[in-house]
């Protein structure tokens, strides 16, 4: 079904010429993957969503889960590409010409099996890159609990997804974050502890040999999982920072953001474009509010959040009043960024800005763009992004009763 226009979403506030879309219209549910995956072509034409499922609701062992390609230029026609039960963690390689993805048929503390794949975006071409069995000599355990999501470096010559090492035997086990060679099929284990249950692994994109090892990752201290991987405490009060590796297990940094009494990190990062500047949203107690930080990463020194020492701060948001932003994206180019902001009208407003061109300045040119009327429940998250080229946003709502995907454009009508 093609997609349909919603100008019912759009208020006397939008801007004019501004159109929205709904992509999806199953009585399943369906959702975009996420704001930080590398799911676009890079000449913004096609993409990947998935259904059944919602922001924050997937069971990728449902035979009805499917990965669907849009295509943007036919209209929004969905075409699955991926229909393996346990198929997850997808990502389009820089020159659109692959999609990667893993098929889990692991089981929490026993030996399991961990597939990556590659095919065509047209579905053609379909190979087995790597097979993980069990837990290689050093390991701390098996390999279980694949991340919904992966990463790509930007030369496409690597791939990076955490999981679960744990034996079963402890609580409080180890996570690992797995590095795939797509040439070799290898695979590196490259950081390993028991705060590492929610990384967020992030390549950087840029094309520079050196910060194209890069990857942005998030650790949870003070979170609890039980000896099955579990986790019943997400963070502790110490809450959440964020570092960055090199995908060879070197060159450990830290940003500097949170972990100072007032502010702590919200739990969504992002790399800016192709920079080795880094946005993080953050919550803080005075004044209360949530908001966007930009950051270049500092030698580690012990944990220091937002007082790591040489740490490089701006505020993005300084010039929105009251600011309260949650999730949001840029575009490859770093001169866009869309986020979405706490309810409003009851739903959440999904607000534009330009990125400052040097250093230091902040967003300017913020538009209110329209309201998405999601009910604002965690299964039902926004989630904004852009496409490469910054024209056209994405998210998810559940205004309709079932949680579907939307599209925006037209602000530069």
């Amino acid at each position: 079904m093609p997609m349909r226009e919603r100008p019912d979403l759009l208020t006397g506030d939008s801007p004019g010429g501004l159109r929205v879309f709904q992509l999806t219209t199953e009585e399943t549910p369906s959702s975009h993957i996420y704001m930080e995956a590398q799911i676009f072509t890079p000449d913004s034409r096609r993409f990947l969503l998935h259904h059944p499922a919602r922001a924050h609701g997937i069971d990728f062992r449902d035979p009805a889960h499917r990965y669907l390609v849009c295509d943007l230029d036919s209209g929004g026609e969905l075409t699955p590409v991926i229909e393996e039960v346990g198929a997850t963690a997808p990502s389009v390689s820089p020159d659109g010409g692959f999609l990667y993805y893993f098929v889990d048929a692991t089981t929490p503390c026993r030996p399991g099996r961990l597939t990556l794949k590659r095919v065509r975006m047209d579905g053609t071409g379909r190979e087995e890159i790597a097979v993980l069995d069990g837990a290689p000599a050093g390991w701390p355990g098996p390999f279980s609990r694949p991340y919904s999501l992966s990463t790509i470096s930007s030369d496409g010559a690597r791939l990076a997804i955490s999981g679960f090492l744990g034996d079963g035997r402890s609580e409080n086990a180890p996570w690992g974050l797995l590095v795939f060679d797509a040439a070799s099929g290898g695979v590196e284990l490259i950081l390993q502890g028991p705060s590492w249950c929610n990384v967020h692994a992030q390549y950087c994109r840029s094309t520079d040999p050196e910060a194209a090892r890069d990857i942005l990752v998030q650790e949870n201290h003070g979170n609890l999982c039980d000896a099955t991987g579990r986790c019943t405490q997400l963070v502790g009060g110490e809450g959440a920072d964020v570092h960055v590796i090199r995908d060879d297990g070197t060159g450990f940094r830290d940003l500097p953001w949170g972990r100072d009494g007032n502010e702590s990190c919200q739990g969504h990062q992002c790399w800016v474009g192709t920079s080795r500047r880094a946005i993080t949203s953050t919550i803080t107690r005075e004044p209360a509010g949530r908001e966007l930080i930009e950051g270049r990463a500092a030698p580690h020194a012990g944990h220091l959040g937002s007082r790591t020492p040489g740490g490089e701060r701006n505020d993005l948001s300084r010039g929105f009043p009251a600011p309260d932003f949650c999730h949001f994206a840029t575009d490859i180019a770093g001169r866009r960024l869309i986020s979405d902001s706490g309810p409003r009208d009851g739903g959440g407003g999904l607000w534009l800005g330009r990125l400052p061109g040097e250093e230091g300045g902040a967003i300017e040119d913020w538009t209110w763009l329209l309201n998405p009327r999601s009910t604002w429940r965690k299964e039902s998250h926004i989630h904004p992004f852009l496409s490469p080229d910054g024209r056209t946003g994405f998210f998810n709502s559940d205004e309709s009763g079932v949680h579907q995907c939307y599209m925006v454009r037209g602000w530069e009508d």
